[in-house]
């Protein structure tokens, strides 16, 4: 939103962040439909239109839907062996269903008037400590106690051991806010930019310039929707590695 009164242009980006409820003005409770319900619920039908519908005819020459469902297979796939190795791919997946959930929330919140869920850390948050979780709880289920070696730096010397130990487990534990910091953080520094953009072009004078800065942000952020669902993804690939083979 941006006015201009007595006291000069006000404009206020973080606006558009707001969760409001769906249906009526009421408070938002722990079940009220909101619009970050809506832009969730797209974002899963998107992926479903494209790798349920898209692919369910499976024909030799591919469609349009086909084609984009198979590349965005074929990337992560290759994502996930390159990583964690052959033995990852029995977590493809998940990684898979992560990563397309992540891209669709991210394009969603470029359409003018929607909302973007990828955002809120409460939604970032959730999917990191899903990973965290995950992650964790099969690295002792593959490796038991061997899992600990991940803490236990072999290669330095032994004094220092115990200082890194200590060192690794709080970076370990860290994880799930920096992976879930870094997604929000990026996309609602992105969208703020762009409202303060989109105020200042209700001003005359600097309206080409605004416009111009609009154009520039937002073909920016287009990259920026894809770069960080691929670092999210990535990043849960290299958590998947240490989970796998924590002695290497």
């Amino acid at each position: 939103m941006a006015a201009e009164g007595g006291s000069g242009l006000s404009i206020h980006p973080m606006d558009q962040f707001k969760v409001q409820p769906l249906f009526g003005d009421g408070p938002v409770g722990m079940f009220t439909i909101t619009n970050v319900t809506l832009w969730l619920a797209l974002a899963v039908g998107a992926v479903l239109l494209l790798m349920v519908l898209g692919t369910k005819g499976r024909a030799v020459i591919p469609g349009r839907a086909q084609s984009v469902a198979e590349l965005a297979y074929g990337f992560v796939h290759k994502m996930v062996e390159d990583v964690s190795g052959k033995e990852g791919l029995k977590y493809f997946p998940y990684i898979m269903t992560l990563f397309l959930f992540i891209v669709f929330a991210n394009f969603l919140g470029l359409i003018p008037m929607s909302f973007t869920t990828t955002s809120h850390i409460a939604v970032t948050a959730v999917l990191a400590l899903g990973v965290f979780l995950t992650v964790t709880i099969l690295g002792f289920v593959k490796n038991g106690s061997k899992f600990l070696g991940l803490f236990w730096v072999s290669s330095a010397p032994l004094a220092l051991r115990p200082i890194l130990a200590i060192i690794e487990l709080i970076s370990y534990f860290v994880r799930p806010v920096s992976h879930s910091i870094r997604l929000a953080g990026n996309i609602m520094a992105g969208h703020a930019v762009l409202k303060v953009f989109a105020g200042f072009a209700a001003v005359t004078a600097v309206a080409p310039i605004a416009i111009a800065g609009m154009v520039g942000v937002y073909a920016l952020e287009v990259l920026v929707a894809f770069i960080q669902a691929y670092v999210f993804t990535i990043l849960t690939c290299v958590y998947l590695k240490d989970a796998l083979h924590p002695g290497h």
